[in-house]
């Protein structure tokens, strides 16, 4: 029989919470660090030594751009209407390799150059970039010299820059060469700021932002003449260490202005060391992982560094290039990296798992039918049992090609991802590991190691932290529940020491015994691994005085072919709920085939069509029901948009969450018109 996944440990439990719990392998004492790394700096140098000429970061050049043109068919005025639109699309070259000596020297020579130019301990560093091996670089030259670095999102506008760069009073700055114009836009706001290093093409340059850095007395100096610059002028190993700040990560800002997390070496060490300890079998040597998402966010982060601390190797891509869509003459980055382990949001899960199941129903009733009957064999034999070997082998090889073919496990996190997801992806792709955590936790307070698979479930406790639940009275969430619920709180050595000049904000959220209070729902399931509920912000009473939790409903409902993202929404003066939906474009033109409805071939007539959008409120109550939700957490009708979602119009935040409020004003008038 299988231990339970977690233990209770520690003094009994105080009125109005449970007792805390950890990993049943880390009950004695808490993870603190892995062997030999006892900073960041030590992350890469231990590497160098242990694996110097194995591959450490791996790139793509760009060859060519190429253009072309196509004609668009389009609704103006009530009459279709043809325009010729010019499409640019990659040419890419395959990838190129650093190796860990090489590696270590660039970061070596980075610090060089960053004590050269001015920065120390008491001085504070930006990296405004997008993922790639020079952010990582740059991160790990600040960590060589004590040098504090800061984190904004390549997507951030010069308001949210201005604030990341003014509240930590940055003295210097690391960017890529199209965002340079952002910050000659600030520059006269923040006065800190006197050096800048970007890496790119000159003619990614837009014309005069040099000259107005240089004007306003900043020095601004290509990467590559950055590192020279450190060859030149050598001077000695100074890493941060212990409860030294490495990172200020800004948080993405969901609610009121972006938050600056404390991240010391200790936090950082303690969670490589947990991954390692938890994870071994998956974070290993020998591995390949794609990166992508951003490394402003603490899960890329983490997931690279605990990569790095065992010498794999780590190819950079980019959202634009990952898939053969928007490349010519090669393959698209994952195709050609054939990595062995994938991270994602669950947006990114989602819409992979609706192009597999889109590709798969047109394919033919024969090939369809094929694949959900092995679908279905597998989920009756089980992940692992030598009939879902041969569907593999038989099937799902040909969903497994379009990743390379190679991949061992996808990790999600970020958000809930939904349990219809997670299964289908798990059968027909991968095994897939669900994580939790937040900023505050150095991104891992939960997680599912593949031996203890199961799904609607976070996982257990990260040997580095111990897990509490607080009652949420006003909810009749009770640590003496059956199964127990409450607030999540967490507390252990991967935990902030607060925020940054913000003490308010660090005593609301850190309590004095040092627990973490997160603001989620969480349970603890019989076999001891935690689930999660919602947001204690996300609980909204109905009218019949019952709290219905809108994450959770949105992780389930999201699962629908016909939505792209989704806002379930709730109001007192009504007895359910109701959803603002971004239609899945592909699949609601296929409904709209399939039904025969009347309309025109075109995105917004199609959302905004009432046949179209009363099957896909049924479709949504069909996921619900399926989903076993009660009477009161069925949709009671939805407004259907055309209009994707993005942080650049303010409806996901730079991280990709949802901006629920923001998302909730722009639609009021339709909201209004259909409910309560």
């Amino acid at each position: 029989m299988a231990p339970v996944a977690s233990v209770e440990v520690g003094p009994p439990a105080k009125k109005g919470e449970g007792r805390a719990r950890r990993y049943y392998k880390s009950a004695d004492a808490l993870v603190q660090a892995p062997e030999k790394i006892r900073c960041l700096s030590d992350i890469i140098s231990h590497a160098a030594e242990k694996y110097p000429n194995d591959q450490a970061m791996g790139w793509r050049d760009t060859i060519d751009m190429i253009n072309e043109e196509k004609e668009v068919k389009k609704t103006v005025g009530g009459k279709g209407v043809t325009e010729k639109k010019t499409w640019s699309y990659w040419h890419l070259s395959d990838y190129k390799w650093w190796t860990y000596s090489e590696l270590a020297e660039y970061i070596k020579y980075a610090g060089q150059a960053l004590v050269h130019t001015g920065h120390s301990k008491d001085t504070i560093f930006n990296i405004y970039s997008a993922t790639s091996r020079r952010w990582q670089v740059m991160a790990n030259a600040c960590a060589s010299q004590s040098i504090t670095f800061a984190t904004a999102y390549d997507s951030l506008g010069e308001e949210g820059l201005a604030h990341s760069i003014n509240q930590p009073e940055v003295y210097g700055i690391f960017t890529n060469a199209n965002l340079l114009d952002t910050i000659a836009k600030v520059v006269s706001q923040t006065p800190s700021l006197k050096v800048v290093i970007y890496d790119g093409e000159d003619k990614d340059v837009k014309k005069g932002a040099v000259e107005t850095l240089e004007t306003a007395g900043l020095k601004v100096h290509k990467f590559d003449d950055f590192i020279e610059m450190g060859k030149k002028n050598p001077c000695d190993f100074n890493p941060g260490k212990g409860d030294d700040i490495a990172c200020i990560m800004y948080t993405s800002g969901s609610t009121g202005a972006p938050k600056g997390v404390q991240i010391t070496h200790t936090n950082i060490i303690a969670c490589i060391g947990a991954v390692e300890f938890l994870l071994p079998h998956v974070i290993k040597h020998g591995e390949t992982y794609i990166g992508y998402l951003p490394l402003a966010h603490i899960m890329e982060l983490a997931v690279e560094l605990s990569l790095f601390a065992v010498g794999a190797r780590v190819g950079y891509a980019t959202v634009k290039t990952l898939t053969d869509a928007s490349v010519r003459n090669c393959a698209g980055d994952i195709r050609t990296l054939q990595p062995t382990i994938m991270v994602g949001v669950p947006a990114v899960w989602e819409l992979i798992r609706k192009g597999i199941v889109a590709k798969v129903n047109g394919s033919g009733m024969i090939k369809s039918n094929l694949f959900w009957a092995a679908v279905a064999l597998k989920k009756a034999a089980g992940i692992g049992s030598f009939l879902g070997s041969i569907a593999d082998a038989v099937v799902f090889k040909a969903v497994a090609a379009g990743t390379g073919g190679k991949l061992k496990y996808a990790m999600s996190g970020g958000a809930p991802i939904s349990k219809e997801t997670q299964e289908f992806l798990s059968i027909a792709l991968v095994l897939m590991i669900q994580g939790y955590g937040m900023t505050e936790s150095t991104a891992m307070a939960a997680l599912l190691p593949p031996e203890l698979h199961r799904y609607g479930t976070v996982g257990v406790p990260v040997p580095s932290v111990e897990i509490k639940l607080v009652d949420v009275e006003e909810a009749s969430y009770s640590a003496t529940n059956e199964p127990p619920q409450g607030e999540i709180c967490v507390r252990g050595p991967s935990i902030t020491k607060g925020y940054y000049k913000n003490e308010e904000e660090t005593k609301r959220t850190i309590d004095e015994d040092g627990w973490m209070h997160t603001g989620d729902i969480g349970q603890w399931n019989p076999d001891g691994t935690l689930s999660l509920i919602d947001r204690k912000k996300n609980l909204v009473k109905l009218s019949g005085g019952e709290y219905i939790a809108l994450e959770r409903l949105e992780s389930i409902y999201k699962s629908s072919q016909y939505v792209s993202n989704i806002v379930v929404y709730g109001d007192a003066n009504a007895s359910r709920p109701m959803a603002i939906v971004y239609g899945h474009e592909a699949n609601l033109k296929a409904l709209v085939k399939q039904q025969g409805i009347d309309v025109e071939d075109e995105f917004t007539a199609i959302a905004h069509n009432e046949q179209v959008k009363k099957a896909v409120l049924n479709d949504l109550v069909t996921v619900g029901k399926k989903a076993g939700l009660k009477q009161l957490e069925l949709l009671s009708t939805i407004v259907l948009d055309s209009m994707e979602w993005t942080a650049q119009n303010g409806m996901l935040t730079a991280a990709q969450k949802l901006q629920r409020k923001p998302i909730v004003e722009h639609y009021k008038k339709e909201i209004d018109a259909v409910y309560p």
